[in-house]
C-alpha cells in the first residue's frame, strides 16, 4: 500500500526539524533543495512502476454525450427486422429508464439507417459513418461489453474521470501525476483539450481536478486562441526578468510562511509558480503550428488549422506526446442525440474520425503508439429503441448503461481484437462484461501501476481511483 508522499517538499517543519535535528540553518537548507527541486520534473510517489508498464502516456478521446454504439460499432440487424416494433419486456427485464422516456406508450425498436460492413483483417464491423477509422480498424482494440451504473451525464462522466459518481474525488490524470510524476519539467503531467463549439452538456473543472491530492496534480486546459491559458502571460509593463525577481521574493516568503506553518501546500503553491514561469516559454512553442509541414494538416485533414476543432487538438496531443506529457485528455462533447440522432451523429462523425485516423498513423509513423495508450469512448452508450417519434429517416437514441463500446489502440492492447459481446437486441450484455472500474483497472495496469496499491490516505481511509473495485482485463493485454 501507498502511503502519501514523503519528500521534502511535503514534510511540515515540525517533522522536518525533528529529522534533521539541526535549527534554521537547516530550514534555509530546505529553501535552498526544494528551489532545486522545483526546477526537476515532477516526482511521483512510487520510486518505481510496479511492474514493467507497456506504455508511458495516454491520450484519452472522451466523447462526451455518450455515443450511439448501434449507429457506429455494435451491429444490430435484428433491430433493422423488427424496426418498429415494442421493446420485449423479456430483454428489458424491468430495467430502470430515463425520465425522457420511461412515460412513452411505447418503446419502438430503431434499426440503424446507416450501413454496416466488415473491414481489416479483423473483420470488425464498422458503420459508413466511419470510413477513416475503418481504414485502421487493425489497430484497434474493441471493447463491446461496457456497462456503468450511472444513467444520467455528469454522475456518468464523473464516474469515468474520477471513479465516483460524486463530486470531489481525483481524476484519472491526477491519480496518474500522483503516482508516476511528470516526464517534461517544462509542461504540466496532465493536459487538457476541449473542443469549440459543441457544448451540449457541461464540463466542469473538477473532472480534471485533483480532488484531495496536492493541487499541483490537478490538470491543465489549453485553449485555442491568444491566452492558450489563462493568466499565464506577464500583464504589460511586466518584463520577463522582472518575473523572476518577483517570484524568488515570493519564494522567500513562503519559506518564512513554511516555518511558521509547516503548510506542504505552500511547497506545491511554489512549484506551481515555477511551472508556470517556465510554461511561458514552453506552452506557445507546443500549441504553434506553424512548423508543421504540410504533409501533417493532409493527414489531418483542413479543421486541423482551426484551433479548438477536434482535428486541430489531436494534432496538440501528439505533440504532447512526444514532449512526454503524461496524460492527455481530450472532450468531443455534442453526443446526446436524444432527437434527430442520423443529423447530429453524422456532424460528430465528420469532426472526429479523419482526426482519430490520423493520430493514430501519425503517432505510429513516429514511432509512438507502441508506447502511447489512447482509448475512445463516452460515458454510457444509447438505447435499441427510439426516443420519441420514430421516422423512415429519422430518430433519437435514450441514454443506456447496460451495455456500450469504447476501442483502445497502442500501448499493450491487443490490436485486430473485439472483446465482449451484446445479446441480438444490443440491449444487454451477454459475454466478458466490462465494468467502469474494469477499464481504469487495465489503463492504470498498462502504465505500470498495480490499480489496488497507488492509494491516498484521507479523511480516516485509504482511497484509489477503482476504490473497492476493479479487475484488470487480462484478455486485452498484448
Amino acid at each position: 500500500m501507498v502511503k502519501n508522499n514523503f519528500s521534502l517538499l511535503s514534510l511540515n517543519r515540525r517533522t522536518f526539524l525533528g529529522h534533521c535535528g539541526m535549527g534554521l540553518g537547516t530550514a534555509a537548507l530546505w529553501y535552498l533543495i526544494g528551489r532545486d527541486v522545483v526546477a526537476a520534473p515532477l516526482q511521483g510517489v512510487l520510486k518505481a512502476p510496479h511492474h514493467p508498464p507497456k506504455a508511458r502516456r495516454i491520450i484519452y478521446l472522451f466523447m462526451s454525450g455518450g455515443p450511439s454504439q448501434h449507429d457506429l460499432f455494435d451491429y444490430k440487424p435484428l433491430l433493422n427486422k423488427m424496426n418498429g416494433q415494442d421493446l420485449p419486456a423479456s430483454v428489458r427485464m424491468g430495467q430502470r429508464l430515463t425520465g425522457m422516456s420511461a412515460h412513452q406508450a411505447t418503446l419502438p425498436l430503431a434499426g440503424s439507417i446507416f450501413k454496416f460492413a466488415r473491414h481489416g483483417k479483423s473483420g470488425a464491423w464498422i458503420s459508413e459513418l466511419m470510413p477513416w477509422t475503418a481504414k485502421v480498424v487493425d489497430e484497434l482494440c474493441f471493447v463491446k461489453s461496457m456497462y456503468t451504473e450511472a444513467i444520467n451525464h455528469d454522475p456518468a462522466i464523473t464516474f469515468f474521470q474520477t471513479g465516483s459518481q460524486l463530486a470531489g474525488r481525483p481524476s484519472m490524470g491526477a491519480w496518474l501525476s500522483y503516482g508516476l510524476g511528470s516526464a517534461n519539467e517544462n509542461l504540466p503531467a496532465f493536459v487538457v483539450l476541449i473542443s469549440k463549439d459543441r457544448i451540449d452538456q457541461p464540463l466542469y473543472a473538477r473532472l480534471w481536478g485533483n480532488g484531495f491530492l496536492p493541487s499541483t496534480h490537478q490538470g491543465v486546459q489549453f485553449r485555442s486562441g491568444k491566452e492558450p491559458v489563462l493568466y499565464l502571460d506577464n500583464p504589460d509593463g511586466i518584463s520577463r526578468e522582472s518575473r523572476r525577481k518577483m517570484l524568488d521574493r515570493l519564494a522567500e516568503l513562503h519559506a518564512l510562511q513554511q516555518e511558521q506553518t509547516g503548510d506542504p501546500e505552500i511547497a506545491t503553491r511554489i512549484a506551481q509558480y515555477e511551472m508556470a514561469y517556465r510554461m511561458q516559454i514552453s506552452v506557445p512553442e507546443v500549441m504553434d503550428l506553424a512548423k508543421e509541414p504540410s504533409r501533417t494538416f493532409e493527414l489531418y485533414g483542413p479543421e486541423a488549422r482551426q484551433p479548438g476543432t477536434f482535428a486541430a487538438n489531436c494534432l496538440l496531443a501528439r505533440r504532447l506526446a512526444e514532449r512526454d506529457v503524461r496524460f492527455i485528455q481530450l472532450y468531443h462533447p455534442g453526443w446526446d442525440h436524444h432527437g434527430g440522432l442520423p443529423h447530429g451523429i453524422r456532424r460528430q462523425c465528420k469532426d472526429v474520425d479523419r482526426a482519430c485516423y490520423a493520430l493514430l498513423t501519425d503517432l505510429k509513423q513516429r514511432g509512438l503508439l507502441d508506447d502511447t495508450l489512447v482509448v475512445w469512448g463516452g460515458e454510457f452508450g444509447r438505447t435499441n429503441y427510439s426516443q420519441g417519434k420514430l421516422t423512415a429517416t429519422d430518430y433519437g437514441r435514450d441514454h443506456h448503461p447496460r451495455c456500450f463500446t469504447m476501442w483502445l489502440a497502442g500501448g499493450g492492447v491487443k490490436p485486430g481484437l473485439t472483446y465482449g459481446a451484446t445479446d441480438e437486441f444490443g440491449y444487454n450484455v451477454i459475454e466478458d462484461p466490462v465494468h467502469v472500474h474494469d477499464m481504469q483497472a487495465t489503463l492504470l495496469h498498462l502504465l505500470g501501476i498495480d490499480h489496488e496499491r497507488l492509494t491516498y490516505r484521507f479523511q480516516g481511509r485509504y482511497y484509489r481511483l477503482t476504490d473497492v473495485h476493479g479487475t484488470v482485463i487480462k484478455a486485452i493485454l498484448a
